[in-house]
């Protein structure tokens, strides 16, 4: 499969920022025809001709949006450390066409591992997944949610809606396979991110204009609407 370039959203010498298209793999894998599709961290080391990339941290496969590369070992470890003591704040938006449990508020819980790489959310606390949430209703059975996760779980987001009764839309994994493999693609985004690194504070908003492939669903003109309002997603919460 071709694709595009990657969007560089910001660069100097020490991290980039790039925007992943949703259905790109973070890692290179093999197809179904033992053919390895170049993944995000391949694409961009190529494109941008940078001698060193270090990933900080990932997205799933379906997730579109912000990603940070560090350039040099030294930026690397500063962001392990910002990571570790939670001082990088990021915020996602999501699509569920299902009722929740609750429209805002906290999902804290264990995370516990599942069936064939999937995993859910216990009620027990001895090393919980924390999310934090608000949401808007786009249309009659559709609603945005806004999440920021305060822990860094795999799956975390998906596993933290879906245990409220809004898996979200399009997700093969936690939704209902079925129809969510209908969808065009995952409607999860890594909206924006903040921290600050060097005595220097960084913000980035990711437009859902270029959520990557696909997210028809995103561009209803509601949601763009509510969005909108969330442009400055740190002072939601």
């Amino acid at each position: 499969m071709s694709r595009k370039n990657i969007d560089v959203v910001f660069q100097n010498e020490d991290f980039m920022v790039v925007n992943k298209p949703a259905g790109l793999n973070f890692h290179s894998e093999a197809d179904a025809t033992n053919t390895t599709q170049a993944g995000l961290v391949v694409l961009v080391k190529q494109q941008q001709s940078v001698a060193e990339l270090y990933p900080v941290h990932r997205l799933d496969k379906m997730t579109s949006g912000l990603v940070i590369f560090a350039l040099n070992k030294i930026s690397a470890q500063a962001f392990q450390v910002l990571f570790e003591q939670h001082q990088i704040q990021k915020y996602y938006l999501a699509i569920s066409d299902k009722k929740p449990k609750k429209k805002q508020g906290w999902i804290i819980g264990d995370m516990l591992s599942a069936r064939r790489g999937s995993w859910k959310l216990a009620k027990s606390q001895n090393n919980p997944a924390k999310t934090q949430f608000i949401s808007a209703l786009i249309e009659p059975k559709k609603r945005l949610y806004l999440v920021k996760p305060i822990t860094g779980k795999t799956h975390q987001i998906r596993v933290a809606l879906k245990s409220i009764g809004a898996p979200i839309l399009g997700d093969v994994r936690y939704a209902e396979a079925n129809a969510a493999k209908q969808l065009d693609r995952g409607y999860l985004h890594a909206f924006a991110i903040q921290f600050t690194l060097y005595q220097q504070t960084y913000q980035f908003v990711q437009s859902l204009t270029q959520a990557g492939e696909g997210g028809k669903e995103f561009l209803n003109s509601n949601c763009e609407a509510i969005v909108q309002t969330w442009q400055q997603p740190w002072t939601c919460f």
